[in-house]
């Protein structure tokens, strides 16, 4: 399935298909998932809607494609490697700044509640973002773990996506403020790094 869809999208240039992946997010910012439409997104990026369902199927695929595609998180993690868990992690953090953040944060709120009831969306969300992302920063611990940075049990390592999303997204909800640069990189030191056993100094 996967060669399939792959042949099936190979006719369209990179270049064409980071236009047309920018044109969703802005149709998902301007309406949501609910009310995004093949149609909308066909006229927004002057294609016809033959081929947006042959190159990606449906709308879910298509969403979950676009937001990978202009989210500079874990997907891409694997690249970054300063030598240490925490220049990594302090690395990943700045190629976001601060207004990307916050649009990026808006986003993924109104496609969160999305996901609960829309079973192809969150399928697709498991496939092209979640998945890839876990399997990032397990790579980055592992490498963690064999400099001797990290212990190799500590329990921590299970829920390293988990305290990074975490942060992102309750500093909206706890402190009704939108995720910065300086607010992730202070919960990296005071409560990631620890949590694995980092020195933060």
């Amino acid at each position: 399935m996967t060669e399939v869809a792959t042949a099936r999208r190979s006719r369209i240039t990179p270049e064409r298909e980071a236009e047309l992946y920018g044109a969703v997010v802005e149709l998902l910012r301007e309406v949501g998932y609910d009310a995004l439409t093949m149609d909308a997104v066909a006229a927004r990026t002057r294609s016809s809607k033959a081929t947006l369902y042959r190159q990606w199927g449906g709308k879910a695929e298509l969403v979950a494609r676009a937001v990978r595609h202009i989210k500079p998180g874990g997907i891409g993690l694997g690249e970054i490697d300063t030598g240490s868990l925490k220049g990594d992690l302090h690395a990943l953090t700045m190629r976001s700044d601060d207004c990307t953040m916050e649009q990026n944060s808006a986003l993924m709120r109104g496609l969160a509640m999305a996901v609960h009831s829309n079973p192809d969306l969150l399928q697709a969300f498991r496939e092209h973002l979640i998945e890839p992302e876990m399997a990032e920063f397990r790579r980055v611990v592992q490498r963690a773990v064999d400099r001797g940075e990290v212990r190799p049990d500590n329990p921590s390592i299970d829920f390293m996506m988990h305290m990074m999303l975490g942060g992102f997204a309750a500093r909206t909800l706890i402190d009704e403020l939108p995720p910065t640069q300086e607010f992730l990189l202070s919960y990296i030191d005071a409560v990631v790094l620890p949590a694995l056993g980092v020195p933060t100094d």
